[in-house]
């Protein structure tokens, strides 16, 4: 069997690193979390694990990175509430990836911070999906087709956003209601329960 190179093996233990903080940041929090357990996991001191990245900061995003092409991977095209459901559900369930991202999310504004990047680049993908799902759905006439695909995009991660952010501070909301309410309100007329209001 053919050595791997320097290289190579810099990128799986790098993967490695991720993948551990990854595990760690979802079951305890990120903040709780100190980056000497994610290296103790990988058998490295704390030099030894920022070696393979820039800053803490740069290891915080590429971490986000991996959570988002693990979400990708599960949920490869949004296919509808269900998947939009599920994945707002998978945050209650890792209530530290969900502080990472908010926290992340706000320093992404600072064009010098390495997450800027990312959420330049995570933003318009989600809404791209979103977009072709929603010109389906007005298609087949399910949703509402009186505001335009992008502009609902737009609204939709921003209650994703919106709810993930508030129930940090208030874990008694589910956040799975006002998705479901945002459902109900873009359903078109012949398409929403009955009872519920334009």
């Amino acid at each position: 069997m053919a050595k791997r190179g320097p290289y190579e093996k810099g990128e799986a233990k790098r993967r490695e690193i991720l993948e551990a903080a990854l595990e760690i940041f979802a079951k305890e929090g990120y903040r709780g979390t100190s980056l000497r357990k994610v290296a103790a996991r990988c058998n490295l001191s704390l030099p030894g694990l920022m070696h393979y990245f820039d800053s803490k900061e740069d290891l915080l995003t590429q971490v986000l990175r991996v959570r988002d092409e693990a979400a990708r991977s599960r949920y490869p095209e949004l296919t509808g509430p269900e998947s939009y459901r599920a994945i707002v559900r998978e945050g209650a369930n890792t209530p530290g990836l969900v502080e990472l991202f908010v926290s992340m999310s706000a320093a992404a504004s600072d064009p010098g911070h390495p997450a800027h990047t990312h959420f330049g680049e995570r933003y318009p993908a989600i809404r791209g999906a979103i977009v072709e799902y929603l010109r389906r759905r007005m298609d087949e006439g399910a949703i509402r087709a009186d505001i335009p695909p992008e502009r609902l995009a737009v609204v939709l991660v921003a209650v994703a956003d919106g709810v993930q952010l508030q129930w940090l501070t208030d874990r008694s909301m589910d956040m799975e209601d006002p998705i479901n309410d945002m459902m109900t309100l873009l359903s078109s007329p012949s398409q929403r329960p009955a009872g519920a209001a334009d």
